[in-house]
């Protein structure tokens, strides 16, 4: 139970921050006098990804914390992680990586080099998603199905859902790919997927410290300190 309350207090820190950034704070109908410059806003399209990922961050903490509660209990039981899953990570770094290229290249007007680095990031999310497939498979084929185990199962819950959350930045960056806009609105849409992008390899190196085992030393620190 310690282990979520202090998922959720971060869940809550970042929000209030990032609402405070955001000026939600402030009562201009309280002002008199000649009008303050007012101050620079952050595009929609940031806020309404801030929000998102917060939303999701705190989903995939849930599900985590469920994940170190139940290892706690009898009867789990772990399992090998394919050796896939490996190349499955450098693919998801690759793409955030051309991501942020091609933000770069659609800033400088550089339409060409753009749609190559948009081209090749999709290819290595949908290799991403197509290896994710790959380690269903191999675990299928070594016994660890769907109802294998605990363990197995979480592992086919968050990699799914992981995987859903991928296929919908792939279909925004399709959108900006269809589009027609000017340069530093292209840039602006692709820097918020290479966010995303961001966002998406950290929850997947969370969930593999998860399964790897490498999160109970540091869980057990934690309860150390909050107990």
């Amino acid at each position: 139970m310690t282990v979520i309350l202090a998922f959720i207090a971060a869940i809550i820190a970042v929000a209030a921050w990032w609402l405070l950034r955001e000026g939600v704070m402030t009562k201009p109908w309280l002002e008199t006098g000649a009008p303050a410059p007012a101050p620079m806003a952050a595009p929609p399209g940031r806020t309404g990804l801030g929000v998102f990922l917060v939303v999701a961050g705190a989903l995939f903490a849930l599900f985590g914390s469920a994940f170190v509660m139940r290892m706690d209990l009898e009867f789990w039981s772990s399992f090998e992680m394919p050796g896939i899953v490996w190349t499955n990570t450098a693919l998801l770094l690759a793409a955030g990586v051309f991501l942020h290229l091609a933000a770069r290249a659609a800033g400088r007007g550089e339409t060409g080099i753009m749609r190559r680095d948009m081209r090749v990031a999709g290819v290595a999310t949908l290799g991403f998603l197509g290896g994710q497939l790959r380690a269903w498979h191999d675990l299928t084929a070594a016994g660890e199905g769907l109802a294998a185990g605990p363990a197995a199962s979480f592992f086919y819950l968050l990699s799914g859902l992981h995987g859903l959350h991928i296929l919908g930045g792939l279909a925004a960056l399709g959108l900006i790919a269809a589009e027609r806009a000017g340069p530093q609105d292209r840039a602006e849409r692709l820097r918020l997927c290479a966010t995303y992008w961001d966002f998406m390899l950290v929850v997947w190196l969370g969930l593999l410290i998860l399964f790897l085992g490498w999160a109970n030393g540091l869980v057990d620190i934690c309860r150390s300190f909050l107990t």
